[in-house]
């Protein structure tokens, strides 16, 4: 069952909305809320331990049980970094209580799941290993838990554990508190009446319409040194030490003749996605970059590289009307995508949709990923790694 498996991530959220860390999971296939068992909280571990080697994601979250507290995956994971969530009763005999103890002189962090106030004031054995305490946005005893923690002498944090909307992660924020938004991609903020973009997402939707439409490229310089800031971008991008060149880009001319139409295009939707100044979300642009990043993976080997392009943008722009406020249909009013693009962000159809939906599949922790990736002929293994892979390359954009 485990090699079968979906992977499912869900953000660790600061009170600013970055993301610093993440909850991986399995994908639930049925309607029970038990925990996983034995066997798929070992193959979680091996499958993140064998990709997260060198990675930067933050502080990784995984549930675990005492059975897992001696996993081989454990030599592999970066201790500084992982946190186990583990019950009360999972640490309650002897023999667990000392795995943990070995763990925490290691270095990796141990959190409690839906601890209440009583045990955190009177459990003089377990305490002093616990790092972390992983709370619901709802618990009765979340803010005196929390005073708890900051008044203590050994630093204990308190996570939020699932916000079910923006209204229940604004109020954690205001107590400082960090937290998981697994559903982050499927709650919009209320737009703003009237919202409209600003004049720079205005400017970058008109060269990337100048692009689709091949225009000369004196005009689409023209065009981007109408804005300092977007042209000291590009110019930065190009000079970047990914592209070693042998000497510097000095001008517009130069930087899209050098990038190209095409790769021009979707360094234009990623740039197009921090323009918006009202409710910005670093972590809902994060969450744009994997899904594009996620889409774009699962497309290569599967169609041509021409058409594989465009699986990047459709990925950011399935969320671009989140990140700019405004509804999608003006986005697309000023700019006119090609129809295979427009198609599967409006309906999920075409050759780009089905790609799409099962990205969207990987965001949920209920089932639905096993059917979609066995449309397209993929097995979990692949889309997995695709996953963790876009999440790790999403983390190291700068824009």
């Amino acid at each position: 069952m485990a090699a079968d498996s979906y992977l499912v991530r869900a953000p660790l959220l600061d009170p600013k909305q970055k993301v610093i860390g993440y909850k991986f999971a399995w994908q639930k296939t049925g309607e029970s809320d038990d925990m996983p068992g034995e066997a798929e909280l070992r193959h979680l571990l091996t499958f993140v331990a064998e990709h997260v080697v060198d990675a930067r994601l933050g502080l990784l979250f995984l549930d675990a049980v005492p059975a897992v507290l001696s996993a081989a995956a454990l030599q592999s994971l970066p201790p500084a970094s992982t946190v186990l969530v583990l019950s009360r009763a999972d640490l309650v005999e002897e023999d667990h209580l000392a795995l943990a103890a070995g763990l925490r002189r290691r270095g990796f962090g141990l959190a409690l799941r839906d601890a209440d106030l009583a045990c955190l004031e009177a459990d003089e054995t377990l305490l002093p290993l616990v790092t972390h305490v992983e709370l619901g946005a709802n618990h009765p005893e979340l803010a005196a838990i929390n005073k708890l923690a900051r008044n203590r002498k050994i630093p204990l944090s308190v996570v939020v554990n699932q916000f079910p909307g923006w209204r229940e992660f604004d109020a954690c924020a205001l107590m400082g508190l960090n937290g998981i938004f697994g559903n982050i991609c499927l709650t919009p903020r209320p737009p703003n009446p009237g919202e409209k973009p600003s004049p720079q997402a205005v400017l970058i939707l008109q060269l990337m319409q100048l692009v689709q439409d091949n225009a000369d490229i004196r005009h689409l310089e023209k065009i981007l040194n109408q804005d300092a800031t977007i042209a000291e971008k590009l110019l930065h991008h190009m000079n970047s030490a990914r592209f070693g060149l042998d000497g510097r880009i000095e001008s517009m001319r130069q930087a899209v003749a050098m990038l190209g139409y095409k790769p021009l295009f979707r360094w234009l939707s990623l740039l197009l996605a921090i323009t918006s100044k009202s409710g910005f979300s670093p972590a809902l642009l994060q969450a744009a970059i994997i899904r594009g990043r996620f889409i774009e993976l699962l497309g290569q080997g599967l169609l041509h590289k021409s058409e594989a392009d465009n699986l990047f943008v459709v990925g950011m722009f399935s969320l671009l009307d989140q990140l700019l406020g405004i509804p999608v249909d003006e986005v697309f009013r000023l700019v006119v995508l090609p129809e295979p693009v427009a198609l599967a962000l409006r309906s999920r159809e075409g050759v780009y949709g089905p790609f799409l939906a099962l990205a969207e599949a990987c965001e949920r922790g209920e089932g639905g990923a096993a059917a979609l990736a066995s449309a397209l002929s993929m097995d979990a293994q692949r889309v997995n790694q695709a996953h963790l892979a876009a999440t790790v390359w999403a983390q190291n954009i700068k824009l």
